[in-house]
């Protein structure tokens, strides 16, 4: 099969991605690299990023990839983040906020740190990486933002409480982010994924019967992969997607298209 042809608007354009060293993060610097784009990738896995960054430059060229070390929940180091994929490319046109954690736990069970945790990484953070990746934009004339929220953003899961509040914060950010900077011509847009089969949800999926109960409330009836996810991120990070912004997508196999209720054809027996 011959590689694909670089899409319109990312030949040649620079791409951040965070957390990108494994599932949808690492899905997608593959996906970028394979249209065109040169990548940072930042991590906390720095034995991953480096293999990452052998492989796709031996195949890509030696300006395919970098890798930067950087937790997303620390200010200092997202400004040093920025600071080195300036350095390394000149220019940053997209940046992919993917970096997340979640726990379980209700309220009164969970520690004040816990909560902090969640809310650093996967809501702060891209506060953090906007306020410097936004001047670079802003400097070379515009540039895309995708952030890789949840579908337990756009309503609540049992027990996940920081999670769901994170994800929350993180879609209604998005649109105040793509409000405010329309007129920089910075596109800013949220990704929605449902069950995706990432390192995160291997060992959860492992158990049969979780894997059949999750999957039998998805209406396509499987997890998703990684790959699915990036390729709607290269999508709203190109020109293809010039005329959106603010938008939220869900990307779960239908399971929010449910309202909940029953499936009664199927509990009468009707199909």
């Amino acid at each position: 099969m011959s590689p694909p042809s670089p899409t319109p608007g990312l030949a040649g354009r620079v791409a951040l991605v965070t957390g990108g060293t494994s599932g949808i993060g690492a899905a997608t610097v593959r996906e970028f690299i394979a249209h065109g784009a040169r990548v940072m990738i930042a991590g906390i896995e720095d034995q991953a990023g480096a293999a990452m960054v052998a492989e796709l430059c031996a195949a890509h060229g030696a300006e395919a990839a970098r890798y930067v070390h950087a937790d997303v929940g620390d200010l200092a180091a997202v400004e040093a983040m920025l600071a080195a994929t300036d350095q390394a490319y000149g220019r940053l046109d997209i940046l992919v906020n993917n970096a997340g954690v979640g726990n379980y736990g209700e309220t009164p069970d969970l520690a004040p740190e816990q909560w902090h945790r969640v809310l650093d990484i996967n809501l702060n953070s891209i506060f953090y990486s906007c306020k410097f990746a936004i001047p670079l934009m802003r400097r070379q004339g515009g540039g895309a933002i995708v952030n890789i929220a949840s579908i337990s953003g756009m309503a609540a899961d049992y027990g996940f409480t920081a999670y769901a509040a994170s994800k929350g914060a993180a879609i209604n950010y998005t649109r105040a982010l793509a409000l405010d900077h329309a007129r920089d011509n910075i596109r800013v847009n949220a990704v929605c994924p449902g069950l995706i089969e990432t390192p995160l949800t291997t060992a959860t999926l492992a158990a049969p019967s979780v894997r059949e109960t999750w999957s039998g409330n998805i209406p396509l009836n499987r997890p998703g992969r990684p790959e699915e996810i990036a390729r709607l991120v290269r999508f709203l990070a190109s020109d293809d997607a010039s005329y959106m912004t603010g938008a939220i997508v869900p990307v779960d196999g239908g399971l929010t298209a449910w309202s909940g209720q029953p499936n009664m054809p199927k509990v009468l027996g009707l199909v």
